[in-house]
C-alpha cells in the first residue's frame, strides 16, 4: 500500500466514538498515569466557584499527549511497528510519540521547530526519537512529516487529527467525569482539537448536562472563527507564548466533533496566561506551561467579566501540561517592575 493509499484509507475510517475512548482507556491502563484532580480553597474564594483541576502536568512526559500517542502506536500492526513512525509537533506530541515508541519498540522520527523549547527537544531525543528541524514560521511540518514518512515507508502519527489520538486524549475527560460528579461546566485547552474533541465524546456520554468550552490563545483563534463560520478556517501560525496551541486550523476529524459538542470557544491573552501561571505556582506549587493554563485563565477572566457564568458553580478545568524550560518559566512568572 502506498502512502497516498494509506492516507485515503485513514480518512475513510469512521470518526471516533466514546466506545473508542473506553477501548483506549483499557490500552492505557497500567501504562499512563491516572493524574490527580486538585482543588484550592484560595482559587475557590478568588473565583467564587468550586474549581477542580485535572492535572495532566503529572502525566508521563509531562502532558496529556502521551495518551493519544501511546494509543495510536499500540494499535499499529507488527509490520507497521517495525517500519517505524513519523510525527510532527512543537514539543509535547513529539515527546509523547518518542516515549510511546520507546516503550513499544518502534523507531520514531519527529519533525520539530528549531525554536522548540530546549527541554522538549532534549526529552524527545532522550526518549530515542530522531529529530528533524524546521522553521516554525516558514515551514510546513505536516508536509515535511508526510514526505519523510513516504520516503521511509513509516506510519504518520499526526498530533491531533487522528481517531486513535483523539480517543486516547479523551481518556483525560473520562477520568475527570468519573472522579468528580455533577460538574456544571468543563473548560479545556484548544490547539488542534484532539483533547477537546475527546472531551466532547465523553461529555455527551457521561455528563450531557455539563457545559463544555474550549479555550485558545487570543492570537490564534482559528477554532472560534471556524465555529462562527461553520467551516474550517485557517490562519497564519499564531505568535503566542502558548507554543502547544500554535496551530493554524482544527482537523478534519476534530472540527465536526467540536462543532457539534461544545457550548463555545473562548480566548485569553498571553498576559492572562502569565498571571494564571503565577497563581497556580503560588497557590498549588505546580509548574504549568502557558498552553496548560489556557482553560484556567478563561475561568479567571469570566469570573471578572461575566461572574454569573462562574459564581456558585462546580467547574472542571483541564491543565494540559507542564513542560517548560526552567529559565523560561522564571522569566515569565518572576515579578517585574514593567509588568
Amino acid at each position: 500500500m502506498t502512502d497516498l493509499e494509506r492516507t485515503a484509507a485513514a480518512l475513510q475510517r469512521v470518526a471516533p466514538t466514546y466506545t473508542d475512548v473506553v477501548a483506549a482507556a483499557g490500552r492505557l491502563d497500567g501504562v499512563a498515569h491516572r493524574t490527580p484532580v486538585l482543588s484550592s480553597r484560595l482559587f475557590d474564594e478568588l473565583l467564587g466557584a468550586h474549581v477542580v483541576l485535572k492535572c495532566e502536568s503529572f502525566q508521563r512526559m509531562g502532558a496529556f499527549k502521551f495518551r493519544g500517542a501511546y494509543n495510536a502506536l499500540a494499535r499499529l500492526d507488527p509490520e507497521r511497528r517495525r517500519a517505524g513512525v513519523v510525527a510532527y509537533s512543537s514539543g509535547n506530541h513529539a515527546q509523547a510519540v518518542a516515549l510511546a515508541a520507546a516503550l513499544l519498540g518502534v523507531p520514531a522520527t519527529i519533525v520539530m521547530p528549531y525554536d522548540a523549547p530546549a527541554s522538549k527537544l532534549a526529552a524527545t531525543r532522550g526518549y530515542g526519537g530522531e529529530v528533524v528541524g524546521y522553521d516554525r514560521y516558514d515551514g510546513d511540518p505536516a508536509a515535511i512529516a508526510a514526505s519523510t514518512a513516504a520516503e521511509r515507508g513509516c506510519a504518520l502519527v499526526p498530533p491531533f487529527d487522528h481517531p486513535d489520538v483523539i480517543a486516547g486524549a479523551g481518556t483525560v475527560a473520562r477520568e475527570l467525569f468519573c472522579d468528580v460528579a455533577a460538574l456544571d461546566a468543563v473548560y479545556v485547552p484548544l490547539g488542534g482539537g484532539g483533547l477537546l474533541s475527546g472531551a466532547c465524546l465523553c461529555a455527551a456520554a457521561l455528563a450531557p448536562g455539563c457545559a463544555l468550552y474550549g479555550v485558545e490563545p487570543a492570537a490564534g483563534d482559528d477554532g472560534r472563527q471556524s465555529l462562527a463560520a461553520g467551516s474550517l478556517v485557517t490562519i497564519p501560525t499564531p505568535r503566542t507564548i502558548a507554543d502547544g496551541a500554535q496551530t493554524t486550523r482544527l482537523g478534519e476529524y476534530t472540527f465536526p466533533i467540536i462543532r457539534d459538542g461544545v457550548d463555545g470557544i473562548l480566548t485569553v491573552s498571553d498576559a492572562e496566561l502569565v498571571e494564571t501561571m503565577q497563581l497556580v505556582f503560588s497557590y498549588l506549587k505546580i509548574v504549568v506551561e502557558p498552553t496548560g493554563c489556557l482553560a484556567l485563565a478563561a475561568v479567571r477572566k469570566l469570573a471578572v467579566e461575566d461572574p454569573g457564568t462562574v459564581r456558585g458553580r462546580r467547574i472542571g478545568v483541564v491543565v494540559s501540561g507542564g513542560n517548560i524550560d526552567p529559565d523560561r518559566f522564571v522569566s515569565l512568572v518572576a515579578p517585574r517592575d514593567d509588568r
